[in-house]
């Protein structure tokens, strides 16, 4: 049987961290919990913290599960983890302005150029441009997994548009609000600076033909969107104007939103779609979620796009077993946090173990996200495993594969009262004129007993996550 780090108890007993949290847990009555739990469902329903599941029937705004017992990192742990993900956020921005300049990475022969520049999320467009600041990635989600008391493993990165900050921002405030004495009696860092972080990060990277205060929006598919609750709340939070393509034009050298007053000219764009979608004349001619002529303006530097087209190729799954030599390559540093191994399917003998290994590894689709596209080989049937094995072998080079890591758990209220599950961390590091990062991060949890995969997506829930003050 495999043994899972538990982040509450060890060998010893109780773990420092969680000392004020058992007797809570203890003396918790099961009618008080399950009266917590109705009434963190009631104000979540009531302000809308919602995740649509795309393919599922029933409610499209389900609710996203919550759940009361929060997880905990001493200071000391978290400023490792801080480290290391600001380090990771360098090397990642480094190798994007490399790849759409001078590929000096690619020449010294440290990454195949096949991986970058035949990469479907490679942009085109954009090679020769260097973004205000020489940012590419603006908001990075580090998915970190732990597996015992000081082994931390990064399992991927997300470069463009990820999403759940609003999970971590709310889990904090439900729980402040149902449970006011456990703040007064434990020394918690804050998470509420996020969203003034993030309006000085946008606002930081300003395009050159900006004049005076930067107007900053944020730009979102629309109301359909799973994320959509998100746009709107970080919107509403940093005081922005939360706008849809239809609400922007260009003219000349700069893009407009529309207003009640006229026409003003918006210098830095949040946008929370996909590259494919932003502008229909660079990208997807069919678009109709975008700004036709946004690209001209991003060139000509009238206006900044955060995170900027391009950055999708390094969040690539297997562009990012090359992570630790681009923190090598570029910042002349041995890598703070360490990958998962990863077999990349495209390459012949990584293929052979893979195929023979299935039913004990993950595999993922290089450019799967949510927790789509992806095989659990423990959990899944012969029927899934052989299913999975065709998929691989059609298309070698869409999958990488990885070991089926011994996830910590954290106590998690269920039905039964209090049971280990699973759960992994996504921290979201903030990179414009510096680097900043809150302390804490959206901690998802797997609910299903022995659930190993904890995406929102994929029906798992949310946890508030400490780090306190050593």
């Amino acid at each position: 049987m495999t043994s899972y780090f538990n982040e509450m108890y060890h060998a010893e007993g109780l773990r420092d961290p969680y000392r004020w949290l058992e007797p809570w847990s203890a003396d918790m009555p099961a009618g008080k919990r399950r009266a917590k739990q109705a009434e963190a469902e009631a104000l979540f329903r009531r302000i809308g913290v919602t995740f649509a599941v795309y393919g599922e029937g029933g409610d499209p705004d389900r609710l996203i599960p919550f759940d009361m017992f929060p997880r905990v990192f001493t200071g000391g742990e978290w400023a490792k983890l801080e480290r290391g993900i600001k380090q990771r956020a360098r090397a990642l921005n480094a190798f994007l302005v490399d790849v759409y300049g001078r590929g000096e990475i690619v020449r010294a022969g440290r990454i195949p150029a096949e991986l970058v520049y035949k990469n479907a999320a490679y942009e085109k467009a954009v090679v020769g441009i260097i973004p205000p600041k020489g940012v590419y990635s603006h908001i990075v989600g580090v998915d970190i997994v732990r597996t015992g008391p000081s082994d931390f493993y990064v399992l991927e990165e997300n470069c463009r548009t990820p999403s759940g900050v609003s999970y971590m921002l709310e889990s904090r405030e439900m729980m402040m609000r149902m449970f006011p004495d456990l703040f007064r009696e434990n020394r918690i860092e804050p998470v509420d600076t996020y969203p003034d972080k993030l309006r000085r990060t946008l606002a930081s990277v300003a395009p050159p033909k900006c004049e005076g205060a930067p107007t900053v929006v944020i730009l979102t598919p629309g109301h359909f969107n799973s994320a959509y609750y998100e746009h709107s709340f970080l919107a509403d939070l940093m005081g922005v104007e939360l706008v849809e393509g239809q609400d922007l034009f260009v003219d000349g050298e700069f893009c407009y939103m529309r207003t009640t007053e006229g026409p003003k000219r918006v210098d830095v764009i949040y946008r929370r779609l996909d590259d494919e979608f932003l502008d229909p004349l660079c990208f997807n001619p069919a678009s109709m979620l975008g700004v036709a002529g946004l690209m001209d303006v991003y060139r000509s530097g009238g206006v900044a796009i955060c995170s900027a087209p391009g950055a999708g190729v390094a969040d690539d799954k297997a562009v990012y077993t090359y992570v630790p030599e681009m923190v090598r390559f570029y910042l002349g540093e041995e890598p703070i946090l360490s990958n998962v191994p990863t077999w990349k399917c495209g390459h012949h003998d990584d293929l052979k173990y893979v195929t023979e290994n299935l039913a004990d590894l993950v595999v993922k689709e290089v450019h799967g996200s949510g927790g789509y596209g992806m095989l659990v080989g423990p959990k899944s049937s012969k029927a899934e495993v052989e299913e999975f094995r065709a998929r691989i072998l059609a298309n070698p080079a869409n999958y990488i594969a990885q070991p089926t890591l011994a996830l910590s758990t954290t106590p998690t209220f269920v039905d039964e009262g209090i049971a280990p599950r699973h759960v992994d961390l996504r921290p979201y590091c903030l990179v414009g004129e510096k680097i900043e990062l809150v302390p804490g991060g959206l901690t998802r949890v797997a609910l299903r007993e022995g659930s190993l995969v904890v995406n929102s997506s994929q029906g798992g829930g949310v946890k508030d996550t400490w780090v306190l003050v050593d």
